[in-house]
Protein backbone atom coordinates (compact mmCIF):
# COMPACT_ATOMS: atom_id res chain seq x y z
CA UNK A 1 0.00 0.00 0.00
CA UNK A 2 1.55 3.25 -1.07
CA UNK A 3 2.14 5.99 1.41
CA UNK A 4 0.26 9.34 1.17
CA UNK A 5 3.65 11.02 1.26
CA UNK A 6 4.62 9.73 -2.21
CA UNK A 7 2.52 12.37 -3.95
CA UNK A 8 4.18 15.23 -2.11
CA UNK A 9 7.47 16.92 -2.72
CA UNK A 10 10.27 15.61 -0.57
CA UNK A 11 10.75 17.61 2.61
CA UNK A 12 7.08 18.64 2.78
CA UNK A 13 5.14 18.32 6.01
CA UNK A 14 2.56 15.60 5.12
CA UNK A 15 4.89 12.70 5.93
CA UNK A 16 5.17 14.05 9.48
CA UNK A 17 1.44 14.75 9.84
CA UNK A 18 0.49 11.33 8.47
CA UNK A 19 2.84 9.49 10.81
CA UNK A 20 1.77 11.69 13.71
CA UNK A 21 -1.88 10.85 13.06
CA UNK A 22 -1.00 7.15 12.89
CA UNK A 23 0.87 7.28 16.20
CA UNK A 24 -1.96 9.18 17.89
CA UNK A 25 -4.44 6.66 16.53
CA UNK A 26 -2.37 3.79 17.95
CA UNK A 27 -1.98 5.56 21.30
CA UNK A 28 -5.71 6.25 21.54
CA UNK A 29 -6.43 2.64 20.65
CA UNK A 30 -4.05 1.45 23.37
CA UNK A 31 -5.65 3.72 25.97
CA UNK A 32 -9.08 2.26 25.14
CA UNK A 33 -7.94 -1.21 26.19
CA UNK A 34 -8.03 -2.32 29.81
CA UNK A 35 -4.31 -3.05 29.76
CA UNK A 36 -3.39 0.34 28.29
CA UNK A 37 -5.76 2.34 30.49
CA UNK A 38 -4.53 0.60 33.64
CA UNK A 39 -0.89 1.08 32.64
CA UNK A 40 -1.44 4.78 31.88
CA UNK A 41 -3.27 5.27 35.18
CA UNK A 42 -0.47 3.64 37.19
CA UNK A 43 2.23 5.51 35.30
CA UNK A 44 0.57 8.93 35.60
CA UNK A 45 -0.19 8.29 39.26
CA UNK A 46 3.44 7.59 40.18
CA UNK A 47 4.74 10.40 37.94
CA UNK A 48 2.25 12.73 39.64
CA UNK A 49 3.56 11.70 43.06
CA UNK A 50 7.13 12.34 41.92
CA UNK A 51 6.36 15.68 40.28
CA UNK A 52 4.01 17.15 42.89
CA UNK A 53 5.50 15.40 45.92
CA UNK A 54 7.89 18.19 46.94
CA UNK A 55 4.94 20.61 47.01
CA UNK A 56 2.83 18.28 49.15
CA UNK A 57 5.47 17.02 51.58
CA UNK A 58 4.60 17.95 55.18
CA UNK A 59 8.27 18.29 56.19
CA UNK A 60 11.68 18.73 54.62
CA UNK A 61 13.34 15.68 53.16
CA UNK A 62 16.31 15.89 55.54
CA UNK A 63 14.61 17.15 58.73
CA UNK A 64 15.17 15.03 61.87
CA UNK A 65 11.75 14.63 63.46
CA UNK A 66 11.72 11.40 65.47
CA UNK A 67 13.56 8.38 66.76
CA UNK A 68 15.23 6.00 64.29
CA UNK A 69 12.67 3.65 62.75
CA UNK A 70 9.86 5.19 64.77
CA UNK A 71 6.49 3.54 64.18
CA UNK A 72 3.81 5.38 62.16
CA UNK A 73 1.79 7.88 64.14
CA UNK A 74 -0.33 10.99 63.76
CA UNK A 75 2.70 13.26 63.36
CA UNK A 76 4.59 10.83 61.08
CA UNK A 77 2.02 8.85 58.99
CA UNK A 78 4.66 6.41 57.67
CA UNK A 79 7.00 6.63 60.65
CA UNK A 80 10.69 7.58 60.59
CA UNK A 81 13.73 6.16 58.82
CA UNK A 82 17.13 5.15 60.16
CA UNK A 83 18.02 8.74 61.13
CA UNK A 84 14.57 9.80 62.34
CA UNK A 85 13.51 11.58 59.15
CA UNK A 86 9.89 11.60 58.00
CA UNK A 87 9.41 8.66 55.60
CA UNK A 88 6.39 10.23 53.87
CA UNK A 89 8.27 13.44 53.13
CA UNK A 90 11.31 11.57 51.82
CA UNK A 91 9.10 9.41 49.58
CA UNK A 92 7.40 12.53 48.18
CA UNK A 93 10.77 14.20 47.59
CA UNK A 94 12.56 11.10 46.33
CA UNK A 95 11.02 10.46 42.92
CA UNK A 96 11.48 13.50 40.69
CA UNK A 97 15.27 13.28 40.43
CA UNK A 98 15.12 9.56 39.72
CA UNK A 99 12.59 10.07 36.93
CA UNK A 100 14.50 13.01 35.40
CA UNK A 101 17.75 11.05 35.23
CA UNK A 102 15.92 7.99 33.87
CA UNK A 103 14.15 10.10 31.22
CA UNK A 104 17.40 11.79 30.17
CA UNK A 105 19.23 8.47 29.92
CA UNK A 106 16.35 6.95 27.95
CA UNK A 107 16.28 9.90 25.53
CA UNK A 108 20.02 9.63 24.95
CA UNK A 109 19.80 5.89 24.32
CA UNK A 110 16.87 6.29 21.92
CA UNK A 111 18.62 9.02 19.91
CA UNK A 112 21.96 7.21 19.65
CA UNK A 113 20.38 3.81 19.01
CA UNK A 114 17.98 5.15 16.39
CA UNK A 115 20.77 6.96 14.54
CA UNK A 116 22.96 3.83 14.53
CA UNK A 117 20.15 1.48 13.52
CA UNK A 118 18.77 3.66 10.72
CA UNK A 119 22.22 4.37 9.26
CA UNK A 120 23.11 0.67 9.34
CA UNK A 121 19.85 -0.31 7.62
CA UNK A 122 19.89 2.41 4.98
CA UNK A 123 23.59 2.58 4.05
CA UNK A 124 24.23 -1.20 4.27
CA UNK A 125 27.63 -2.57 3.27
CA UNK A 126 30.70 -2.01 5.43
CA UNK A 127 28.99 0.66 7.54
CA UNK A 128 26.23 -1.80 8.46
CA UNK A 129 28.78 -4.48 9.35
CA UNK A 130 30.87 -2.10 11.48
CA UNK A 131 27.90 -0.68 13.37
CA UNK A 132 26.28 -4.04 14.07
CA UNK A 133 29.53 -5.71 15.17
CA UNK A 134 30.04 -2.82 17.60
CA UNK A 135 26.48 -3.36 18.82
CA UNK A 136 27.20 -7.06 19.32
CA UNK A 137 30.25 -6.27 21.46
CA UNK A 138 28.27 -3.84 23.63
CA UNK A 139 25.43 -6.33 24.01
CA UNK A 140 27.90 -8.78 25.55
CA UNK A 141 27.96 -6.61 28.70
CA UNK A 142 24.85 -6.70 30.96
CA UNK A 143 23.36 -3.22 31.28
CA UNK A 144 23.74 -2.91 35.04
CA UNK A 145 27.34 -4.18 34.94
CA UNK A 146 28.22 -1.77 32.13
CA UNK A 147 26.86 1.28 33.98
CA UNK A 148 28.33 0.09 37.29
CA UNK A 149 31.75 -0.19 35.65
CA UNK A 150 31.60 3.40 34.37
CA UNK A 151 30.38 4.80 37.67
CA UNK A 152 32.89 2.86 39.77
CA UNK A 153 35.82 4.12 37.65
CA UNK A 154 34.86 7.80 37.31
CA UNK A 155 32.54 8.31 40.27
CA UNK A 156 28.78 8.53 40.93
CA UNK A 157 28.06 11.74 39.01
CA UNK A 158 24.61 12.55 37.67
CA UNK A 159 25.80 13.28 34.13
CA UNK A 160 27.70 9.99 34.10
CA UNK A 161 24.57 8.11 35.13
CA UNK A 162 22.73 9.65 32.17
CA UNK A 163 25.54 8.79 29.74
CA UNK A 164 25.98 5.29 31.12
CA UNK A 165 22.28 4.45 31.04
CA UNK A 166 21.93 5.94 27.55
CA UNK A 167 24.88 4.01 26.15
CA UNK A 168 23.63 0.80 27.74
CA UNK A 169 20.28 1.21 25.93
CA UNK A 170 21.67 2.22 22.54
CA UNK A 171 22.67 -1.29 21.32
CA UNK A 172 19.22 -2.80 21.94
CA UNK A 173 17.51 0.19 20.32
CA UNK A 174 19.88 0.03 17.34
CA UNK A 175 19.14 -3.64 16.72
CA UNK A 176 15.36 -3.19 16.90
CA UNK A 177 15.32 -0.03 14.77
CA UNK A 178 17.65 -1.55 12.17
CA UNK A 179 15.20 -4.41 11.65
CA UNK A 180 12.31 -1.98 11.23
CA UNK A 181 14.30 0.40 9.02
CA UNK A 182 15.34 -2.40 6.63
CA UNK A 183 11.71 -2.78 5.60
CA UNK A 184 11.02 0.97 5.45
CA UNK A 185 14.11 1.62 3.31
CA UNK A 186 12.71 -0.63 0.56
CA UNK A 187 9.30 1.02 0.33
CA UNK A 188 8.19 2.85 -2.80
CA UNK A 189 8.03 6.34 -1.35
CA UNK A 190 11.62 6.09 -0.08
CA UNK A 191 12.86 4.82 -3.45
CA UNK A 192 10.96 7.61 -5.21
CA UNK A 193 12.74 10.23 -3.12
CA UNK A 194 16.11 8.59 -3.78
CA UNK A 195 15.49 8.81 -7.53
CA UNK A 196 15.11 12.58 -7.18
CA UNK A 197 18.70 12.74 -5.93
CA UNK A 198 17.94 13.73 -2.35
CA UNK A 199 20.99 13.27 -0.06
CA UNK A 200 20.93 10.08 2.03
CA UNK A 201 20.98 12.00 5.32
CA UNK A 202 17.87 13.90 4.37
CA UNK A 203 16.11 10.75 3.16
CA UNK A 204 16.78 9.04 6.48
CA UNK A 205 15.72 12.08 8.48
CA UNK A 206 12.62 13.01 6.46
CA UNK A 207 11.33 9.69 5.18
CA UNK A 208 12.70 6.74 7.13
CA UNK A 209 12.68 7.97 10.73
CA UNK A 210 9.06 9.31 10.63
CA UNK A 211 7.95 5.85 9.52
CA UNK A 212 9.48 4.32 12.66
CA UNK A 213 7.33 6.19 15.17
CA UNK A 214 5.47 3.06 16.32
CA UNK A 215 8.56 0.97 17.20
CA UNK A 216 10.08 4.10 18.73
CA UNK A 217 7.05 4.48 21.01
CA UNK A 218 7.37 0.88 22.14
CA UNK A 219 11.13 1.09 22.65
CA UNK A 220 10.85 4.34 24.60
CA UNK A 221 8.46 2.75 27.09
CA UNK A 222 10.60 -0.34 27.52
CA UNK A 223 13.86 1.59 27.86
CA UNK A 224 12.31 3.96 30.40
CA UNK A 225 11.36 0.97 32.50
CA UNK A 226 14.90 -0.41 32.36
CA UNK A 227 16.36 3.03 33.13
CA UNK A 228 14.35 3.29 36.33
CA UNK A 229 15.39 -0.19 37.42
CA UNK A 230 19.08 0.46 36.63
CA UNK A 231 19.22 3.81 38.44
CA UNK A 232 17.28 2.50 41.44
CA UNK A 233 19.59 -0.52 41.53
CA UNK A 234 22.70 1.66 41.40
CA UNK A 235 21.32 3.81 44.21
CA UNK A 236 20.67 0.66 46.23
CA UNK A 237 24.34 -0.37 46.03
CA UNK A 238 25.54 3.18 46.67
CA UNK A 239 26.68 4.16 43.16
CA UNK A 240 23.62 6.12 42.08
CA UNK A 241 22.14 9.41 43.25
CA UNK A 242 23.93 10.29 46.46
CA UNK A 243 22.64 11.13 49.97
CA UNK A 244 21.44 13.09 51.81
CA UNK A 245 18.98 13.94 49.02
CA UNK A 246 15.97 11.59 49.12
CA UNK A 247 15.92 8.86 46.49
CA UNK A 248 13.68 5.81 46.28
CA UNK A 249 16.47 3.38 45.48
CA UNK A 250 18.73 4.80 48.19
CA UNK A 251 15.91 4.67 50.74
CA UNK A 252 15.55 0.92 50.24
CA UNK A 253 19.26 0.41 50.85
CA UNK A 254 19.48 2.73 53.85
CA UNK A 255 16.51 1.30 55.71
CA UNK A 256 16.61 -2.42 55.00
CA UNK A 257 18.33 -3.07 58.36
CA UNK A 258 15.23 -1.75 60.18
CA UNK A 259 12.68 -3.63 58.11
CA UNK A 260 11.31 -5.47 61.17
CA UNK A 261 11.01 -2.25 63.21
CA UNK A 262 9.33 -0.09 60.57
CA UNK A 263 8.81 -1.54 57.12
CA UNK A 264 7.45 1.62 55.47
CA UNK A 265 10.84 3.21 54.68
CA UNK A 266 11.47 0.20 52.42
CA UNK A 267 7.97 -0.75 51.29
CA UNK A 268 6.79 2.71 50.22
CA UNK A 269 9.59 3.48 47.71
CA UNK A 270 9.74 -0.15 46.54
CA UNK A 271 5.98 -0.12 45.89
CA UNK A 272 6.20 3.10 43.87
CA UNK A 273 9.07 1.78 41.74
CA UNK A 274 7.16 -1.47 41.19
CA UNK A 275 3.92 0.33 40.24
CA UNK A 276 5.76 2.59 37.80
CA UNK A 277 7.54 -0.38 36.21
CA UNK A 278 4.33 -2.40 35.89
CA UNK A 279 2.42 0.60 34.54
CA UNK A 280 4.97 1.37 31.86
CA UNK A 281 5.17 -2.28 30.84
CA UNK A 282 1.39 -2.57 30.54
CA UNK A 283 1.11 0.64 28.52
CA UNK A 284 3.98 -0.36 26.23
CA UNK A 285 2.50 -3.82 25.71
CA UNK A 286 -0.88 -2.30 24.84
CA UNK A 287 0.73 0.02 22.28
CA UNK A 288 2.62 -2.89 20.73
CA UNK A 289 -0.55 -5.00 20.51
CA UNK A 290 -2.56 -2.21 18.88
CA UNK A 291 0.28 -1.41 16.48
CA UNK A 292 0.50 -5.07 15.48
CA UNK A 293 -3.22 -5.11 14.79
CA UNK A 294 -2.96 -1.95 12.66
CA UNK A 295 -0.11 -3.47 10.64
CA UNK A 296 -2.09 -6.67 10.07
CA UNK A 297 -5.12 -4.66 8.92
CA UNK A 298 -2.99 -2.64 6.49
CA UNK A 299 -1.47 -5.82 5.03
CA UNK A 300 -4.93 -7.35 4.63
CA UNK A 301 -6.21 -4.23 2.82
CA UNK A 302 -3.18 -4.19 0.56
CA UNK A 303 -3.58 -7.89 -0.26
CA UNK A 304 -7.27 -7.38 -1.03
CA UNK A 305 -6.47 -4.43 -3.31
CA UNK A 306 -4.00 -6.61 -5.23
CA UNK A 307 -6.54 -9.40 -5.57
CA UNK A 308 -4.60 -11.79 -3.32
CA UNK A 309 -5.70 -13.74 -0.32
CA UNK A 310 -4.83 -11.79 2.85
CA UNK A 311 -2.30 -13.56 5.00
CA UNK A 312 -3.09 -14.31 8.61
CA UNK A 313 -0.35 -14.19 11.20
CA UNK A 314 -0.45 -16.97 13.75
CA UNK A 315 0.62 -15.68 17.14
Amino acid sequence: MSSPAVATRTGDAPIYSVRRRESLHILRGALKTFRGATGALLTLGVVGVAALGPLLAPHGGTDLLGAPFQKPGSDLPLGADELGRDVLSRVLYGGWELLLVAAAGTALGIVVGTAAGVVAAYVRGSADALIMRTVDVLLAFPQLVFVLLLVSVIGPKTWLLVVGVGLSHAPQVARVLRSAALDVSERDYVKAVEILGVPPGRVMRREVVPSLITPLMVETGLRMTYSIIIIAGLSFVGFGLQPPSPNWGLMINENRIGLTQNSWPVLAPALLVALLTVGLNMLTDAIARVALGVDRAERAIAAEALGAEPTVDVA
